[in-house]
């Protein structure tokens, strides 16, 4: 459904000398998912992670630069075809609740991304999976709390009938309940044959639904594995970052990782985990790893086997 090759995005600005400043925020970038699969993307806060839904749905600021190359089901995705599929084919649940329409009613806004039936019978299905009562179709984004304007966005997305959907931290804010009925019904359009992208910070709440974990650091993928993978003392894992992510769970060890991801601006010239990484030798230092297959999942690391 959607395959992500070789992709980097930079941004280009002046600091205030007018002096020009190029950031490279990611960086040979490489996922697919099929039809029916949900693909977490798991990461820490500037990883990357919201820039890569941004690429695939083509929204990223005018100072972007885009190289490498993003396919939906088999064809490039160019900037026009972008347009034309997002919102449709292509469906976003935003990490910022700013993203609904201060000047439209929420029911409104859920019939309105309806692209196949009638649009006051889906979105009035959507508010009862959520617990909306009726009269929320009335108010206005500002009138719902954190929660509420959550189950909004998820309601639009979920309604619009997409064959690919970007769930870009779609939890925050919900209860524990709200959230489970969340993951079961990405879980449900999945069967359904929908390609689900759940990008997420939780790696617990993405391993009750996920297929396969991608896990980025610094702006690319260090490593892509199967949900079976992440189990025991992560020695089925392949990147020392994953094991360390997956040893530092409150029920794994609660096992801190010492240091900090380097910031866009200030990557290191080989390996981009290399400076926090115990296995670490001169040839990380100096080259960047090659994305490979070990053992049926990809890695970055040259000392995985």
């Amino acid at each position: 459904m959607l395959e992500v090759s070789e992709l980097s995005i930079s941004f280009h600005r002046l600091d205030r000398h007018y002096r020009p400043i190029h950031t490279v925020a990611i960086h040979k970038l490489e996922l697919s998912i099929e039809a029916g699969e949900i693909l977490a993307v798991v990461g820490s806060s500037g990883s990357g992670k919201s820039l890569l839904a941004h690429a695939i749905l083509g929204i990223l600021p005018r100072n972007a630069q885009v190289t490498g190359t993003i396919n939906f089901k088999g064809e490039k995705l160019t900037a026009d075809r972008q347009q034309s599929l997002r919102g449709k084919d292509i469906a976003l649940i935003p990490q910022s609740v700013q993203y609904l329409d201060p000047l439209m009613r929420v029911g409104d806004q859920v019939k309105q991304a309806v692209r196949r039936g009638d649009p006051a019978v889906l979105q009035q299905k959507a508010f009862n999976k959520y617990k909306l009562s009726d009269f929320v179709a009335k108010l206005f984004p500002f009138q719902l709390s954190g929660g509420m304007a959550r189950k909004i966005l998820v309601s639009t997305a979920t309604v619009s009938g997409a064959q690919l959907l970007i769930a870009d931290e779609p939890t925050p804010g919900l209860d524990p309940s709200s959230m489970r009925e969340t993951l079961g019904r990405f879980k449900q359009l999945a069967e359904e044959g929908c390609a689900v992208m759940l990008i997420t910070h939780d790696i617990e709440a993405a391993l009750t639904i996920a297929d396969r974990i991608a896990v980025l650091y610094a702006g690319t993928v260090v490593e892509i594995a199967s949900r079976s993978d992440f189990t025991g003392d992560g020695e089925r894992l392949r990147h020392p970052y994953t094991q360390a992510l997956w040893r530092a769970l409150p029920g794994n060890g609660f096992v801190p990782l010492p240091g900090a991801q380097p910031l866009p601006d200030a990557l290191p010239t080989g390996c981009v985990f290399a400076p926090r990484c115990a296995l670490a030798t001169s040839e990380c230092e100096q080259f960047p790893p090659e994305s490979r297959t070990v053992r049926s999942g990809r890695v970055r690391c040259i000392h995985s086997a």
